[in-house]
């Protein structure tokens, strides 16, 4: 039962009774739906609540898995003395940043600018016509340190709306003033100097000791690593390349690393990838896996390769869902401890391993007596590779392997008996675009069928339940499909598609790119000024329509979409794509030719922009060897400006140049291209790759 219409009174003689959230889809609202506040889902009845009463609204926007989230809840929202105060003062909406990202975009922009800091849990105080007043994040219940808390927070708020609200309205409409102005920087040319710059900039921050860039707090931005690996590739600088290599060995030995069960944490707290915020995120584990994957294909060193598949193995034990997509996220919290589930005291390992074994995990896995973490905890870290390990205790690296794997499976087999963090099974369609995308790389550079069975099973998911009659793409998926798409959603999507092509040669997953493509561009391009906007050109109307380039935890969508127009183009011959690709590049171009640091991921399509690059179409039937050995050749190989088709009656449909190719002399023939030129087909591997590189 619900209680929208009970007061807080009544509510204290039925603590358990939910609030309006109880109807809500997102675990994160959920998680809400008893306490004593008297929430509402953003909407408009929430909006006209507030306008009939009189209200200021108290927006908090969170995610599931968010610590200081959970912190505020127990503190505050659980509280019977806050929740009255906030029932009598405010409206109260809740928004789940993971569902609603325009909306958290905005209202973090708005806390940017009012405070100079951002992070959630947000909190927003505005008018009912949606105007900021007040911008925090975590508020304590009470004041403490100088800070002020929400139970003298509130009636300070509630008497100035009272008694100085033109004061109050004067300061809101500066704040959307602000807000509403987009740093118009003059347009530059793009070139390789911009490639020189970034690189610049991180070989500036790179933490040589450690790995990675910057101090602590440190994340992994796996954007960065692959952009450099482009850089890598096009310079021959070494430099470039030890920084990934580095960066990706300093972050699979840290703590940053789940050694026991897989999978990356959300960041380290420390400069040495130490002690992770515990927290697993889906978008962390698609990108790192194909930074592994990329690596990999760059040294041809197994590290990588292995690194790459027990993410995805995490990825495909714990977080896909019956139906074929993939759940959001892993809390870092069990049992209302952070980390709980990962930590180790000496005393448990030592009933669960043999002696042998125990002294094996001391030597590898930097396990202290008396813990190496908070609590005579331990976090397992590597302090060597295996490699360098078996060579020091003079054993053979399989032989090693074997060990420390029976060990793990010790460890992981005592953590199933242990409470679980709470998981989000919402299912997103921009992060699903990008597992599908990591997914089907690993297919190809690994040659594993599996990898690409879960691509497209994930991708057939998303193309069949997240979208809307018309065929346009839904954001979310819990039990139905709801919330219209952004642009991450159709950035992410078509890159994940176009990756399932190159992996299965499907050609039905590059038309539903090609529309889904088509889709954003109809709904999102500025018609004025470039570039593609965060929503649709019909969704909800918010304080201002953004338009981002700048990469986050995320690449930005409009780097993604620069990167799929000019591989679209390249896919199917069409001219047109890559004009749009200009026009979307030239519209960011001064933003980000001041600062290439923070948009690595457009460095990554510009370098593809401005090549070479290169188009291989490949004519071949089903078991030819020869077909086989090419498709191993290209896979496993570094090429990231080279695109590959397969040729099919569908693909001579979609690209006019594929009509006329046939086999040479009956058998599998490629057909490599170059700057609107192309090479003499051939029947051999080791040539059609020379092509490749130019020789």
């Amino acid at each position: 039962m619900s209680n929208h219409n009970l007061d807080s009174s009544e509510r204290e003689d039925s603590p358990r009774r939910s609030n309006r959230l109880i109807s809500e889809k997102s675990p994160y609202l959920l998680q809400h739906a008893y306490n004593p506040v008297d929430w509402y889902p953003w909407g408009e009845e929430a909006f006209q609540k507030a306008k009939k009463t009189d209200k200021l609204i108290f927006l908090s926007i969170g995610y599931s898995t968010c610590h200081w989230c959970h912190v505020m809840a127990h503190e505050s929202f659980e509280d019977p003395e806050v929740a009255e105060l906030m029932n009598e003062a405010f409206i109260s909406i809740k928004v789940d940043r993971e569902e609603r990202p325009d909306i958290d975009q905005i209202f973090m922009k708005v806390c940017l600018m009012a405070t100079g800091s951002g992070g959630w849990p947000l909190t927003i105080i505005m008018t009912p016509d949606k105007k900021p007043v007040f911008a925090a994040t975590y508020i304590p219940k009470g004041g403490r340190f100088g800070m002020g808390g929400l139970k003298e927070l509130i009636p300070q708020i509630r008497t100035m709306w009272k008694e100085d609200r033109e004061k109050m309205l004067q300061s809101a409409d500066r704040m959307v003033a602000g807000l509403g102005r987009q740093e118009k920087k003059p347009a530059q040319a793009l070139d390789v100097s911009a490639l020189e710059k970034c690189y610049g900039g991180l070989s500036s921050t790179f933490d040589s000791q450690n790995g990675g860039f910057g101090v602590a707090p440190k994340f992994p931005t796996p954007h960065n690593l692959m952009f450099l690996l482009r850089y890598w590739q096009r310079s021959k600088d070494p430099y470039a390349l030890q920084m990934v290599e580095t960066t990706l060995q300093a972050m699979r030995m840290g703590g940053v690393y789940d050694q026991v069960g897989f999978g990356f944490h959300r960041y380290s707290t420390d400069a040495e990838w130490f002690v992770p915020h515990f927290e697993k995120m889906l978008y962390d584990q698609a990108l790192l896996a194909m930074a592994y994957i990329e690596a990999y294909q760059a040294t041809g060193k197994e590290e990588y390769a292995s690194t790459a598949r027990e993410v995805l193995e995490y990825v495909l034990r714990d977080m896909t869902s019956p139906e074929g997509g993939f759940y959001s996220a892993e809390d870092a919290d069990s049992e209302g401890v952070e980390g709980k589930f990962y930590l180790w005291s000496a005393e448990e390992l030592k009933r669960l391993l043999s002696t042998e074994e125990m002294g094996l995990l001391i030597r590898l896995y930097d396990v202290h007596q008396d813990g190496n973490f908070e609590l005579g905890q331990n976090i397992l870290r590597l302090r060597s590779s295996v490699y360098d390990a078996a060579s020091t205790l003079n054993i053979s690296l399989d032989s090693l392997r074997d060990r420390v794997e029976a060990i793990r499976r010790k460890l992981f087999s005592a953590r199933q008996g242990r409470v679980r963090p709470l998981r989000d099974d919402k299912i997103l369609a921009d992060w699903n675009g990008l597992q599908i995308a990591a997914l089907s790389k690993a297919a190809r550079a690994l040659n594993e069928q599996k990898y690409a069975e879960a691509a497209s099973r994930a991708a057939k998911f998303v193309l069949e339940k997240m979208r809307t009659p018309d065929g346009r793409l839904l954001h979310r998926f819990k039990g139905e499909a709801g919330i219209r798409a952004n642009l991450d959603d159709y950035a992410f999507t078509v890159w994940g598609l176009i990756e399932v092509y190159e992996c299965t040669f499907e050609a039905s997953y590059l038309r539903e790119a090609l529309l889904l493509n088509s889709d954003m561009l109809d709904h999102f391009w500025d018609g004025q000024h470039g570039g593609l906007f965060f929503t649709a050109d019909d969704a909800e109307p918010l304080l201002v329509r953004q338009k981002e380039v700048y990469d986050g935890a995320v690449p930005s969508g409009n780097s993604v979409a620069m990167l799929n127009l000019l591989r679209l183009s390249h896919l199917t011959g069409r001219p047109e794509l890559e004009e749009k690709a200009s026009l979307l590049a030239d519209s960011f171009s001064g933003q980000v030719a001041s600062h290439p640091l923070g948009h690595s991921m457009f460095m990554c399509a510009l370098d593809l922009a401005l090549g070479p690059a290169y188009e291989v179409a490949l004519v071949g039937t089903d078991g030819d060897e020869v077909l086989a050995e090419m498709l191993a050749a290209l896979g496993s190989r570094f090429l990231p400006r080279a695109s590959v088709v397969l040729v099919s009656d569908d693909m001579r449909e979609m690209a006019e140049y594929a009509r006329g190719l046939s086999m040479l002399n009956g058998r599998a023939t490629a057909y490599v291209c170059s700057g609107y030129s192309c090479e003499a087909p051939t029947n051999e591997p080791q040539k059609m790759i020379d092509m490749l590189r130019g020789k």
